[in-house]
């Protein structure tokens, strides 16, 4: 039974999730809602809709970041933020991101019906291009808002299809004109305590039968583009001691990324996501490839242990002259292009959402989260926190991506606890 003494509406959620996952909506069920796309201005277009309704005031940064600002008594108080993102994948699911902004706007309305009066101004964010799928990196909306990126940088961030960001922006209506990531805390909007509410996005939740998850954390993340230069040759006239073949040299790398997280089980990552054959004939060697190296440790003492080793066996005996066939493998030359550091969450934000979720009925564990998050950069600027609710199979990124209505509604009866604890 829920002690609070204002509640969230579960079935006018769920119905506003519904809603939000028709604006791009694909024939999987999924939704391609791609940032700064003319579905992603849509989806943009309805939370304002929504937000004006409870007579929010709306404001937008220069990096496309929307703010919707429920105003509290007392002017002198930095703002409540709940918020993630509305962009998706291109194959994307319907809840990712979007359950954090709609729960704000659950917990906006829930304030507005009741007419509670908050000390402190409650805000809803929907950050831009938080997955990076079409403006690489990803969370360059909070990154640029926390001072990680420069705005020039954001702005300038190029499309895949050849667009940048600064003019999609300006394309779809949404490059405000507030200020945005000045290094000294001046040219950004305040933040008092920032939550996130998010889908795991992976399966230890559902696994273990719990509702929600008090988020201490995110592990750390280091990214490496690698190329292998080896020979091109004849499969079937060049003898294995003549060849220097770049993928029998890639699967040995792959090989030993894989063994580097194994080693620091359960909580090392590693992956290897794409992969490239420079020649890609099925009867020639392969003279070069190229791949990429995910590695993630909560850790960062280990994952830079894990950084060595990978960098350490890509220039060890495993290649140049093998003794033992007398031929030669080309070494991998490895490139590290983004490292995040492990983040701990502000303990008073993670505690009010505990205690919001126990008064909400439910005995939450505390998790590490395995995917990056606009919290990530949020952390550094102001004190933050997340909480999880589970996802069917721990599928994300995905459009069979799926929740249980219970659990939308436990998760947003929590985060309105903590926002009521927070706001004062």
């Amino acid at each position: 039974m829920n002690s609070s003494t204002y509640m969230v509406d579960g079935e006018r959620l769920w119905r506003t999730l519904g809603a939000l996952a028709e604006i791009g909506a694909t024939p999987a069920g999924g939704v391609a809602r791609v940032a700064l796309t003319d579905e992603d201005r849509a989806g943009r277009h309805q939370f304002v809709a929504w937000v004006q309704e409870l007579g929010c005031t709306v404001h937008v940064d220069r990096m496309g970041n929307l703010f919707a600002r429920r105003e509290g008594t007392d002017p002198g108080r930095a703002p409540v933020v709940i918020g993630s993102h509305l962009d998706s994948q291109p194959t994307g699911g319907k809840y990712d991101g979007a359950y954090g902004v709609m729960v704000g706007l659950e917990i906006l309305r829930v304030l507005h019906g009741n007419d509670v009066s908050t000390a402190a101004p409650v805000e809803v964010v929907s950050w831009t291009n938080e997955e990076g799928a079409r403006f690489p990196p990803a969370m360059i909306g909070s990154g640029v808002y926390a001072g990680a990126f420069s705005l020039d940088e954001g702005l300038a961030a190029p499309g895949v299809d050849g667009t940048t960001l600064g003019d999609e922006l300006k394309r779809i209506g949404y490059a405000g004109d507030e200020l945005c990531g000045a290094p000294d805390g001046s040219g950004r909007r305040p933040i008092g305590h920032y939550i996130e509410p998010h889908i795991e996005q992976g399966p230890i939740l559902e696994a273990t039968g719990v509702t929600l998850g008090a988020v201490t954390g995110v592990q750390g993340i280091r990214w490496y583009d690698v190329s292998i230069e080896g020979q091109s040759a004849h499969a079937g006239s060049t003898p294995m001691e003549h060849r220097s073949d770049a993928m029998v040299a890639a699967a040995r790398l792959v090989c030993e990324a894989d063994e580097i997280a194994g080693r620091r089980a359960p909580e090392g990552r590693a992956t290897v996501g794409t992969l490239a054959v420079g020649t890609g004939s099925r009867n020639t060697v392969a003279g070069s490839v190229t791949l990429t190296v995910d590695l993630r440790h909560p850790d960062a003492g280990e994952l830079e242990a894990m950084h060595d080793e990978l960098l350490a066996f890509a220039d060890g005996a495993a290649f140049g002259l093998q003794p033992e066939s007398g031929r030669s493998l080309p070494h991998p030359q490895i490139t590290p292009i983004w490292y995040s550091p492990p983040i701990v969450f502000d303990p008073t934000v993670t505690e009010a959402l505990r205690s919001g979720a126990v008064s909400a009925g439910f005995e939450p564990v505390d998790i590490t989260s395995g995917a990056g998050h606009d919290a990530c950069y949020v952390s550094q600027v102001a004190p933050t926190g997340m909480l999880f609710i589970p996802c069917a199979e721990g599928l994300s990124h995905n459009e069979a991506e799926s929740i249980l209505p219970e659990h939308a509604t436990a998760g947003a009866q929590a985060t309105l606890n903590a926002v009521l604890t927070l706001s004062g």
